[in-house]
């Protein structure tokens, strides 16, 4: 027990002064050292909830002797055998949970005190020296040993007026998430209502001359706290913390995401519908090309084989890094021979029925099926109507694309239609069988392919459809992204800029530049994104960045 740092903290709570501390629940030491590092007044050690066991305990105890950093352990119940062992090892006090009656809180003190006013036992472990300062710690240890009970049930906050009158104990907490609970709000850190009642409770233990404590959810709400009154100020948990600096990171680079309770990431559309917009993005991120949009037949034009025409879209033409998208029209029967490149390929067919043979392995796909083919795989497509021509999209890892030829006999195999990715190569998508995701309001989206779902693939792409009023947020990428309208009409709204996009035409999004789409029409707009990128990852900003140029990149 260290009597000198329990009295600078009493003195501090008696001349009003804020003490501020931190909540341990992750198990290194070390933790417990950077918090004394710090100058923190408390630590509490959660022995409650986690994973927390004694040895580890006693070593974030050891942490912080010979500092003036109080250490509480907050106990799993309210047991005279769980408080004798935590003062035991050497805690400076005992955070008791549960606490709601006069009666429990008394016990507690009891447990925590030596007899004739208590029934603590002793012990020679090191709280007295291992038996060596008995009578030194007997003879200080219940002037000061710190009693911290929890308000954290409405039954507690209706007996705050008793519990304030137990002599032993001058510092109360409340926890505001099990006192919601108890309210008839689980999973709420302040349901409704329950903000009041812990401010009410807070109210009758200052009038009696006690101290309270809670933490803090941020940095606002702790400057908050300290102006309500409370003094006993959890800066945060250490999990929480970490995580919260983990968030703010990831957010600044388009990264973050909502976690699951089931730790699964099922895909990246899960992030795209759970992101937290960011007020402006980052200068690392400034554009240094401005957007194009294309038509049909506006950039090159190359037969790519005879009947089989590629109307390029995106590329070097018009400055895109790392990809190229475009539009393929295949006459009624013809054939693209067998192939490969040294880059990622995403065919995608639009009009017509096609057979796309990767290997040997023959997919018949129809319109806005997709096949993904990752490099050096062997590959060929083929018009099947003979009276009708095919229309495809397609997108290539690559501002220069070439490709080999390829002379090669390959056992056929009729693959079933199903969606499917074989292992270590290609990756089909039945549009009609696949399950979609939202990004965005009255919007449909299907990922075709990413590193997720094809690893080490080099680009990710997929299928959005917008019903009236369907819309992106505002966002940018780290990276060129390609939209094909292949339905309907959209709006593209980029930094103030508006366009009015259809019949394939294609946007070129270059790096860094805040955009989006919205359904201004009451048909239904579908596109094809592609990014040159390997995961679908966005930055959501503030929404006047996208329309007020001044505000997207302030000089």
């Amino acid at each position: 027990m260290k009597v000198t740092a329990i009295q600078r903290l009493r003195a501090k709570l008696q001349s009003n002064r804020p003490v501020y501390g931190l909540w341990i629940t992750l198990d290194s030491a070390s933790i417990c050292e950077m918090a004394v590092a710090l100058g923190l007044d408390w630590v509490t050690i959660d022995a409650e909830h986690g994973h927390l066991d004694w040895k580890e305990i006693v070593e974030h105890i050891r942490a912080a002797v010979r500092s003036d950093t109080v250490v509480l352990v907050r106990l799993a119940e309210n047991s005279p055998a769980l408080i004798k062992r935590a003062l035991d090892i050497g805690a400076d006090g005992v955070v008791i949970p549960w606490v709601e009656t006069a009666q429990q809180l008394e016990e507690a003190i009891a447990a925590a005190t030596y007899p004739p006013h208590g029934v603590r036992g002793i012990g020679a472990e090191r709280a007295t020296c291992w038996g060596q300062c008995f009578v030194e710690h007997t003879a200080e240890a219940d002037a000061n040993v710190l009693v911290v009970p929890i308000i954290e049930s409405v039954k507690a906050v209706q007996n705050v007026e008793q519990l304030a009158r137990v002599p032993g104990t001058d510092l109360f907490f409340f926890g505001p998430a099990d006192l919601s609970s108890t309210a008839g709000f689980p999973g709420k850190w302040e349901g409704p209502g329950v903000a009041e009642l812990i401010l009410q409770a807070k109210d009758v233990l200052r009038k009696a001359g006690k101290h309270c404590g809670v933490i803090a959810t941020d940095e606002a709400n702790l400057t908050k706290r300290r102006e309500q009154g409370f003094q006993m100020l959890g800066v945060g948990l250490d999990a929480g913390l970490l995580l919260r600096g983990l968030h703010s990171v990831l957010a600044s680079q388009g990264r973050d995401r909502t976690m699951r309770a089931s730790f699964t990431l099922e895909n990246n559309a899960t992030a795209l519908a759970t992101e937290r917009p960011v007020k402006c993005a980052p200068p690392e991120m400034r554009p240094d090309r401005n957007e194009v949009m294309n038509a049909r037949g506006s950039g090159p034009q190359l037969e790519v084989a005879p009947g089989v025409t590629f109307d390029c879209m995106v590329g070097a033409h018009n400055q895109a890094r790392n990809l190229t998208t475009g539009l393929v029209t295949f006459v009624p029967g013809a054939v693209l021979p067998c192939h490969r490149h040294t880059f990622a390929e995403s065919i995608t067919l639009l009009q017509g029925r096609a057979l796309v043979d990767v290997e040997g392995r023959h997919y018949e796909i129809g319109p806005l099926d997709n096949v993904t083919i990752p490099r050096d795989l062997a590959h060929r497509v083929t018009n099947l109507s003979r009276a009708t021509p095919a229309l495809f999209h397609i997108a290539m890892a690559s501002a220069a694309p070439a490709r080999e030829l390829v002379n090669q006999f390959f056992s056929r195999r009729t693959m079933p239609e199903v969606t499917q990715t074989q292992p270590g190569a290609e990756r089909v998508t039945y549009l009609k069988k696949v399950e979609r995701y939202s990004p965005g309001a009255n919007a449909a989206f299907v990922d075709f392919f990413n590193d997720d779902l094809l690893p080490g693939l080099e680009m990710s792409g997929g299928y959005g459809l917008f019903q009236q009023g369907g819309r992106l947020p505002a966002h940018l990428h780290d990276f060129d992204e390609s939209i094909c309208i292949v339905e309907g009409r959209a709006t593209c709204v980029v930094e103030g800029r508006r366009y009015s996009m259809e019949q394939q035409a294609t946007a070129l999004q270059p790096r860094g530049r805040i955009h989006y789409f919205i359904n201004e029409t009451p048909a239904p707009m579908a596109m094809i994104w592609v990014y040159a990128g390997p995961r679908p990852e966005r930055l959501v900003v503030d929404e006047a960045c996208a329309v007020e140029p001044a505000v997207a990149w302030p000089t």
